[in-house]
C-alpha cells in the first residue's frame, strides 16, 4: 500500500496549507498507473536567481528504493520540452511503496524562457 512521507527538511518546514494540498494530490493519485514512477505536479515557478523551480509528487509504486544520482529529468509542457537537467539529490531517496514531495530547481540556461510553465509533466528518462 502506497505511503506519503516528507524529507526531513520538509517536515520541519512545510505550511499546514501545503501539506493538507499535498495530502489531497497524494489521496487522488496514489494508486498504481501503468508506470512504476509517477511525477504529480504540485506547481511551478521562478526563483531570484531565475531557476525554474517544479515541485512534484514523486510516487514510487516500486519495490525498490528510488535514488537520484545522475539521473536525467524533462519537464515538457503542452507536450514540448522545455526543461533538461541532470540530478544528483543525495538528501533525495525514496522508499519503495512510496510518495514524496520534492522541488527539482532547473537553473538558468536549463530551460527555456518563455511565460508558461504550468501544467507541465515531468518525466525520468
Amino acid at each position: 500500500m502506497q505511503q506519503l512521507q516528507f524529507e526531513a527538511s520538509w517536515e520541519k518546514a512545510i505550511a499546514e496549507q501545503d501539506r493538507q494540498h499535498i495530502e489531497t494530490i497524494f489521496n487522488e493519485t496514489k494508486h498504481a498507473p501503468d508506470s512504476d514512477i509517477l511525477c504529480t505536479p504540485i506547481r511551478e515557478a521562478i526563483n531570484h536567481k531565475e531557476a525554474l523551480l517544479v515541485t512534484v509528487l514523486v510516487h514510487n509504486f516500486t519495490d525498490n528504493p528510488l535514488a537520484f544520482h545522475n539521473v536525467r529529468l524533462l519537464y515538457s509542457v503542452h507536450d514540448e520540452v522545455i526543461a533538461d537537467n541532470i540530478f544528483t539529490i543525495h538528501a533525495l531517496v525514496i522508499p519503495a511503496k512510496v510518495s514524496m514531495p520534492w522541488t527539482f530547481i532547473f537553473p538558468k540556461g536549463s530551460y527555456k524562457q518563455q511565460t508558461v510553465f504550468e501544467n507541465g509533466r515531468l518525466e525520468i528518462v
